[in-house]
């Protein structure tokens, strides 16, 4: 008898140990996922970047950006996309991705082309994450290899925004926020860097211009220069969300260590940018970064594939939209 419960037991911790590799493996995102059910998809969602960029150079920043937002809220699912519906406000209200809906277009157009050619096989979440990757590499940063096989998920909600690092956080803010996801110190500094192209509205840094007890109003630790600069172009207590300026003025189309150059010289457009100058450690990051373009390309690259790994749906989680911005019926 007791060899019997031996073997029956030996034979269901067998079966739950094959079960739990299957679900593990089931779980992985993976490079090549799409090979053999289309093929095409790299290459039809790279068209759309290449073609939106030389319209619009700015449009690789939204991109990212929007990668980025997708991650960090709710995690890799392609929530960011979804459209806000009578009921519900939807993460895209966030305010600094609400005007600039031509890059949701670029997510939308992929889509269609994917649609037609390999109906309900590719995801939102991917198709952001390979956008992504493009928008880097045909800004002049390095191409790299993206794991895929996510799926989307059904809900998306503005209040849930709040986990959106903002523009005015301090540097034990950033590293909280980022830990919350897995990410460290160092790749909270890489990431940053993403800010050397693109623009930021003048309502997410004006608090430096004008708020501050000093003789001239502003933040004492932004670059005089480059303050003044910057209220010609924003002026005092305009809400106008049309109103925007480089994040990295020296190159703002262009994917380099501009960026580090500015923070170290005090010119770096958001608090959260110059909070990487108040500890010893992140002030050291700055530098190396600043100096070493192919190092922080690199570091970049594979902080990118670790953030799109964020809280992932796969296997039989969550769905395939056959729309970006609608869940499926």
């Amino acid at each position: 008898m007791s060899s019997i419960i031996t073997l029956a037991h030996v034979y269901t911790i067998f079966i739950l140990v094959t079960l739990g590799s299957v679900i593990h493996l089931e779980a992985q995102l993976q490079v090549g996922f799409y090979l053999n059910s289309c093929s095409v998809v790299e290459l039809i969602i790279k068209e759309e970047v290449v073609k939106a960029y030389f319209q619009e150079k700015g449009l690789a920043a939204g991109l990212i950006r929007l990668h980025f937002h997708d991650c960090f809220v709710r995690g890799c699912d392609g929530s960011v996309l979804i459209d806000s519906t009578p009921s519900n406000k939807a993460e895209k209200e966030f305010p600094v991705e609400n005007p600039n809906s031509r890059g949701f277009d670029i997510i939308d157009n992929a889509k269609t082309r994917l649609e037609a050619l390999c109906p309900g096989v590719v995801s939102c979440a991917d198709i952001l994450a390979f956008a992504a990757r493009d928008s880097v590499q045909i800004s002049g940063g390095l191409w790299y290899e993206v794991p895929a096989g996510r799926r989307d998920g059904r809900v998306s909600l503005l209040a849930e925004t709040s986990a959106l690092p903002p523009a005015t956080a301090d540097l034990n803010q950033l590293t909280q926020m980022f830990s919350s996801h897995g990410l460290t110190q160092e790749e909270m500094v890489t990431l940053s860097g993403a800010h050397t192209i693109g623009r930021a509205h003048c309502t997410s840094f004006a608090s430096r211009l004008y708020t501050f007890n000093s003789s001239v109003n502003q933040d004492p630790s932004l670059d005089p220069l480059y303050a003044s600069k910057l209220k010609q172009e924003c002026p005092q207590g305009s809400k106008d969300l049309s109103l925007v300026v480089p994040t990295n003025p020296s190159s703002p189309a262009i994917f380099d260590t501009g960026y580090y150059v500015d923070v170290l010289n005090n010119r770096g457009l958001f608090t959260s940018d110059h909070s990487l100058l108040t500890s010893a450690s992140t002030a050291n990051q700055v530098h190396q970064n600043a100096m070493n373009p192919f190092l922080w390309k690199s570091k970049f690259a594979q902080t990118m594939v670790k953030m799109g790994k964020i809280d992932v749906l796969t296997g039989h989680q969550g769905e395939i939209r056959s729309k970006c911005r609608v869940i499926n019926k």
